[in-house]
């Protein structure tokens, strides 16, 4: 049976250490801010809100929202976005997508701050991740995913690591990120050809499919090191992950659930970004 990669004890051990630096923050009379901008009423934007503004509760950073109505311009939200890069008390932003249709997404995200961006949206985040350069910040999600890999002391050097998916959000960030541990990186997607024979290959398995349960049995063999980023809703209504679990927990040596695995570290990350950016500002 696999070992289960828990991600509450990444986030406990992350949480303490974003303590540690707010309380210097704090010490100089500054409260890290997180400015969130949400446009219209979806609801996993709101629950990712939730959860995010509760994590900041918990960790005392603060934050402020911006609620736009759902068919708000182009015009009205540059505003906003240009208010929070000049307001000096916000050091981080996060800005919900997508944005409804009649707006041009790549313009408003780039109009944002980069040394705000703590969601690694702007062009400007993602030149900073694949060029390994302190240019903004990486994106949450394939952040979490190295959070976790360090925590449970996941030696990357020398290794072959395949992240199945290619996005901007997850696939080709962490990609740079494991070539930046040393591993030998292979992106497959879905022209990959025989792509069950290219996995089982890979010593680290990073999922980012967008589809329940694409990975199973047959992808996988005895050592490797799955990390599923997948959040599914199965037949059953139960959230479930990329790879096919059972399955996967009876072959490989470790593993992360879903829930409680990679998803559960992404809102501390978030977090941790905020102080980051003020730190970088005033310390």
């Amino acid at each position: 049976m696999a070992r289960q990669l828990l991600g509450k004890e990444v986030t406990a051990a992350m949480n303490e250490k974003i303590k540690e630096n707010v309380a210097r923050l704090k010490e100089k009379g500054i409260t890290p801010t997180l400015g969130i901008i949400r446009v219209g009423e979806r609801e996993d934007d709101i629950s990712y809100e939730r959860g995010a503004t509760k994590r900041c509760e918990t960790l005392g950073v603060a934050y402020e929202k911006f609620l736009l109505p759902q068919d708000v311009t182009e015009e009205e939200l540059l505003k906003v976005i240009r208010q929070v890069n000049e307001n000096d008390n916000i050091h981080g932003v996060l800005l919900f997508r997508p944005l409804p249709k009649h707006l041009n997404e790549e313009k408003i995200i780039n109009a944002l701050d980069f040394e705000k961006d703590v969601d690694g949206i702007t062009d400007g985040s993602l030149a900073g991740v694949f060029a390994g350069k302190k240019q903004g910040f990486p994106p949450c999600t394939p952040q979490g995913c190295m959070e976790i890999l360090d925590y449970y002391g996941i030696d990357c050097t020398g290794k072959k690591a395949v992240v199945v998916g290619r996005s901007l959000v997850v696939g080709k960030p962490a990609a740079m990120m494991l070539l930046k541990k040393n591993a030998t990186v292979t992106v497959c997607h879905t022209r990959t050809v025989d792509m069950p024979s290219v996995v089982k290959e890979a010593d680290i398995v990073i999922v980012a499919a967008g589809k329940a349960g694409v990975v199973d049995g047959s992808y996988l063999r005895p050592g490797q090191v799955v990390i599923d980023v997948g959040i599914n809703v199965n037949e059953e209504g139960k959230l479930c992950g990329d790879v096919k679990y059972d399955e996967a927990e009876a072959i490989v040596d470790a593993i992360t659930p879903v829930p409680g695995g990679a998803g559960s570290v992404t809102t501390s990350v978030l977090v941790g970004h905020v102080v980051e950016a003020a730190m970088r500002k005033y310390l």
